[in-house]
């Protein structure tokens, strides 16, 4: 008979309904015995399993707390057969037996933060062109519709010129060495080092192609010509011709948006997304000094521009040249074949315990039309400086005259002038409307019918018989004065 430990439930239930049959009480016992102790294995068995569910379950948490990405399922089972595979006695063998494919999520976690890190990379909308090969693009701009009567003709066709861009995919590669050592770490450690290494292999050959690809194999770069009448020799896109700017004062930085703010068709478009990329050490050296200000209370106000946007720093970019843009025109596809299958050579055995991976990206880019950036020379860019105007104030003035006189429709007896200040008229209205209009704006007037005071542009009211106005100006310089007087007479 098996051990206890090795029989199956078949097994002893087999013995249970036998003991049964032969009415073998001794035998019905011990298969009982059997049956209670394969229970309590199998609960032992569960909590063992529960226990270790929760201790990973810990250490987990305890690895996310320092920053350890927690793998998938098919992320973790994808790393065990690499490590099993690569410490086979043929790796290169067992890698290609076990059809590696790196699952979709770990390129995903790579290029999240290839967007996240390069600022560059993150202002661009990447999209997904799996699969295509062709694209149709807009190329007439600006379209305007034309009001009219409802029942007009139609006075104006909207016209769209369309043009069929090549978006055949490019392979970005790179080389991976992995230390046979990690492999005993786990694959947590394992996931790290591999996404560490694509980020850094990926994120600066994309970037480089965003910015100064020459088409040849590469992206189109945000410094070349593209459209209509370029001339492209062996798939090589022109540069632009440079821009010489020595300083980042408003009227520089509108007449170069002023370029931007028009598409190569001469049509408007408003602007949005403005970014100015620049190799790092220029940034330091010339561009922060030209955007860097201190403000009245003596703290430093950085990256100041006369219009909003983005300074980027990017190692693409050689020193003393810029890139000023607008971010979104610039067009970016990625898509995902077999680049996630790691692919091993014995070529690239550097060292005797390391191994070398290949990767590979498919991409592709272009600006979307040429007046969508500009290439910029900024080798001889000044710092800021603080213009200080010395503004000698005005004398306040000391014209305390009038320019003009008027009591409701009566008249004046002289006729008004500024320099005569003594006048009469007759009325037989109860009430006239004084306005006195001062030749200074600054100067004050005051008005009073006997001693009673008027607002200036108010009715005053006649009692019979004479009644005396007066009209008393003072200057803005707030000393010299003069006074009008006009004798109202009612009968």
């Amino acid at each position: 008979m098996k051990s206890n430990d090795i029989l199956s439930r078949e097994e002893i239930r087999g013995l249970l309904q036998k003991a049964i049959r032969e009415n073998d009480t001794e035998g019905f016992y011990r298969a009982f015995d059997q049956i209670i102790e394969c229970i309590n294995q199998d609960i032992q068995q569960r909590y063992d399993a529960r226990v270790n569910d929760l201790k990973q379950e810990m250490d987990s948490r305890a690895l996310a707390q320092r920053g350890v990405r927690q793998l998938t399922n098919k992320e973790r089972d994808y790393y065990q057969k690499v490590a099993e595979c690569m410490r086979s006695k043929d790796p290169k063998q067992a890698l290609a037996n076990a059809d590696l494919v790196m699952p979709k999520t770990i390129m995903n976690a790579v290029f999240d933060e290839l967007q996240t890190r390069h600022e560059l990379l993150s202002l661009i909308e990447f999209i997904p062109t799996t699969g295509l090969t062709e694209m149709i693009m807009n190329t007439n701009g600006y379209q305007e519709a034309v009001w009219g009567k409802l029942c007009d003709d139609i006075v104006k066709e909207l016209v769209s010129g369309f043009e069929t861009i090549d978006m055949t995919l490019l392979k970005l590669s790179a080389f991976i060495p992995v230390c046979k050592a990690m492999l005993d770490l786990g694959p947590e450690w394992l996931d790290d080092y591999v996404r560490q290494v694509l980020y850094e292999a990926l994120a600066n050959g994309l970037e480089a192609g965003v910015v100064v690809g020459d088409g040849n194999e590469k992206p189109i770069g945000m410094n070349r010509q593209v459209g209509k009448g370029v001339t492209v020799t062996g798939g090589v896109y022109p540069e632009k011709a440079k821009i010489s700017v020595t300083d980042l004062q408003p009227g520089t930085i509108g007449n170069l948006l002023s370029l931007i703010a028009v598409d190569p068709n001469g049509k408007p478009r408003t602007l949005r997304d403005v970014v100015m990329i620049v190799n790092p050490q220029d940034y330091f050296q010339k561009v922060m000094p030209a955007t860097t200000l201190m403000a009245p209370d003596g703290t430093y106000r950085n990256d100041v521009m006369p219009y909003p946007m983005r300074i980027v720093q990017s190692m693409a970019l050689d020193r003393g040249e810029a890139i000023l843009g607008i971010a979104y025109k610039y067009f970016a596809g990625v898509g995902m074949g077999k680049e996630g299958r790691i692919e091993y050579d014995d070529s690239y055995h550097f060292l005797e315990d390391e191994r070398m991976y290949l990767i590979k990206l498919y991409a592709n880019g272009f600006p979307m039309d040429n007046n969508a950036f500009l290439f910029l020379d900024i080798s001889a860019l000044q710092p800021a400086i603080w213009k200080v105007e010395q503004v000698t104030p005005a004398t306040p003035s000391n014209n305390a005259a009038l320019s003009d006189l008027k009591i409701g429709s009566l008249t004046l007896d002289p006729a008004f002038t500024s320099e005569t200040t003594t006048y009469t008229t007759t009325t037989s209205n109860a009430t006239n409307t004084i306005t006195a209009t001062p030749a200074d704006a600054k100067a004050a007037i005051e008005v009073k019918v006997g001693e009673a005071e008027v607002d200036n542009g108010s009715a005053a009211t006649w009692q019979e018989g004479s009644n005396t106005v007066t009209i008393k100006v003072t200057a803005a310089d707030g000393k010299t004065t003069k006074t009008y007087t006009v004798t109202v007479t009612k009968s």
